[in-house]
């Protein structure tokens, strides 16, 4: 089946449906108008402004802020698309009467300048700089919206936490909320392969490395030369002198590898830590009166999921929507094992329209009357509307017990579980995207992979069990080395013997203290500061109680199916050793177990 929307009960009226009568009047113009912006300090920026053509404005616009080409210049002669990042906002929004302006922030692109960091707060000072100019130009309304997947869309995060008065709307797409705890170090582990992968990308760009960008996919096209210079720079040379002041920019491995702790300040920088470059940081500073429209999928990433239930029920006082689907990282595949194809069905562009038309152009679309939140429940292949999140409070209490077990009986449990350093995840997992690897099929040899694993498995359903929200693992838990990995994978044991893998959770054993969330990152599953004073050592020889939750989903675990909780102590195809060199030993004590949160109605 697929994740189309046609003839689901969650909506009034279905994102789809608004978008096949939404009226287009307007044409999108053969180029975009192309300035450079000077900021504050002498910096030039460049933008590309697409105005609608075909009527009257002045228009309102929908800005996207991005590190990956506003635009590239082609072969000559060449039809391939020079915007293969934003021409589905383009498409979407220019005809449908917004103005885009798309730019390439400072160090990228043809912007002059250097990245001082990933998502440097000197962006944001840019941003608010760029909102003044598109509110000066004769073609604007004076209202302005921000869109974006992953980087762009935390962008528009920060330029509504300016707290500039044109800003009405922002549409964070598979957005980050915390930088550094739900994308570089889940569960305090870091990812040093997306490190390294995602800096290979970055030096590709950024350098114009024409060699080194053909080897990612979204990029690979040969008719792409590189970024478009700004129409008043025929000959580029300003261009090229801007991708030479981008030979100075940060690296990305060295630089997240220095965010040892979150929120512990660099030691050159004594203002500047993993807060800096997390929209969670800045959010009290973004008006109660900016509607924003929250975006993930089951499988975005390492915690980008968590990311959009935190803004959404951070923001509490905005008008804001959730939206949840079976989608990897930018929705470009479905992830559903139960799909019709890769690609998504659902009318994604329609429902972002449908937002920005409701606050931006303020048309009365009827999306104040959907419930706030929508969810795609996997393998039952559907949609849900919610009030809130969870979306029930019920849950199912299953018990580890000896014999490899998950029962609803509590019982003895004294189980030993050797870490392999040997042991990955594999390549088709929730990370490749995430670091620009294009990937269409997820944990395709799960079945294999997890056959190396301990693990523990339920008896065959009588009926099906309905998820949605976040599994709790409660872990009694005795480790031969001061820190470990904790790594726990879910999955559905088929009547055929097929496992399916559903999701996943991660915690450094040196975090485990748990802790309040503040209020810039509520929550509704175990939170931990992961901040130095409250990094502890196991005790070799003791118990502890470490509770963690794996990442959200929506799944159907069909009658007749089992239930399995899978147990390592490393990933080697995507993080450090933890310990460097000492696989550790863990020993599960009784009082272990796992709360299923139960999908309202099932």
């Amino acid at each position: 089946m697929g994740d189309r929307d046609a003839g689901s009960a969650a909506w009034q009226e279905a994102p789809s449906a608004y978008w096949a009568r939404r009226e287009t009047p307007f044409r999108v113009p053969t180029k975009p108008l192309s300035r450079y912006v000077t900021m504050r300090d002498g910096c030039r920026i460049a933008l590309d402004a697409w105005l609608p053509e075909g009527g009257e404005g002045p228009f309102p616009a929908i800005v996207v802020l991005t590190p990956y080409y506003r635009r590239f210049s082609l072969e000559p002669g060449s039809t391939a698309e020079a915007c293969p990042n934003t021409a589905k906002f383009r498409e979407a929004f220019v005809p449908r009467g917004y103005a885009l302006v798309v730019v390439d922030v400072r160090g990228t692109g043809a912007s002059f300048g250097t990245r001082d960091s990933f998502r440097s707060p000197r962006e944001r000072d840019d941003a608010k700089e760029l909102a003044d100019w598109v509110v000066a130009q004769p073609w604007s309304n004076g209202s302005i919206g921000a869109t974006g997947i992953s980087y762009p869309g935390a962008a528009s995060d920060f330029l509504a936490s300016t707290a500039h008065p044109a800003v009405k709307a922002i549409a964070p797409l598979f957005a980050v909320w915390d930088t550094w705890a739900d994308h570089y170090y889940p569960g305090g582990l870091y990812l040093n392969r997306l490190a390294q992968v995602y800096d290979d990308l970055m030096v590709a760009m950024d350098h114009d490395r024409r060699d080194l960008l053909k080897n990612f996919a979204y990029f690979a096209n040969p008719d792409l030369r590189g970024p478009a210079p700004v129409d008043d720079d025929p000959d580029g040379a300003l261009c090229r002198a801007a991708v030479h002041e981008h030979l100075g920019n940060f690296r990305q491995p060295d630089f997240m590898a220095d965010l040892r702790f979150r929120e512990e300040a660099l030691p050159h920088d004594p203002g500047f830590s993993s807060a800096s470059i997390s929209p969670y940081a800045a959010s009290p500073t973004i008006p109660e009166s900016v509607a924003v429209c929250c975006v993930s999928g089951w499988m975005d990433g390492a915690g980008y999921a968590n990311s959009a239930i935190a803004r959404y029920l951070t923001l509490s006082r905005n008008p804001r929507h959730l939206l949840l689907g079976p989608w990897d990282h930018g929705a470009r595949c479905n992830v559903s094992p139960w799909r019709n194809g890769v690609d998504p069905e659902f009318a994604l562009l329609g429902e972002v329209t449908r937002f920005f038309d409701e606050y931006l152009m303020e048309r009365d679309t009827g999306l104040r009357n959907e419930a706030p939140i929508h969810y795609f429940a996997m393998h039952e292949e559907a949609w849900h509307a919610a009030d809130a999140w969870p979306p029930a409070p019920e849950s199912r209490r299953l018990h580890l017990r000896d014999g490899a077990r998950l029962e609803r009986e509590a019982g003895t449990l004294r189980a030993e579980v050797q870490a392999d350093f040997a042991w990955g995840s594999g390549d088709g997992t929730r990370y490749e995207r995430i670091a620009g690897i294009n990937s269409t099929t997820y944990h395709a040899d799960w079945t294999a992979r997890q056959e190396a694993l301990s693990d523990f498995t339920t008896a065959p359903l009588d009926a099906p069990l309905d998820l949605a929200g976040h599994v709790i693992a409660d872990i009694q838990l005795e480790c031969s080395e001061q820190d470990g990995a904790l790594l726990l994978y879910l999955s559905e044991v088929e009547a055929d013997g097929t496992v399916r893998y559903v999701t996943e959770g991660l915690l450094r054993l040196l975090h485990r203290k748990e802790a309040e969330p503040p209020r810039t990152y509520r929550c509704a599953w175990p939170w931990r500061s992961y901040r130095r004073e409250d990094a502890a050592p196991m005790q070799p020889g003791q118990v502890e109680h470490v509770r963690l939750a794996l990442l959200p989903v929506a799944w159907r675990f069909k009658a007749g199916s089992r239930l399995r909780l899978s147990i390592a102590g490393h990933d080697a195809d995507h993080m450090i050793q933890t310990p460097h060199g000492r696989p550790p030993r863990f020993v599960l004590h009784a009082g272990s177990t796992l709360d299923l949160p139960l999908r309202p109605g099932a």
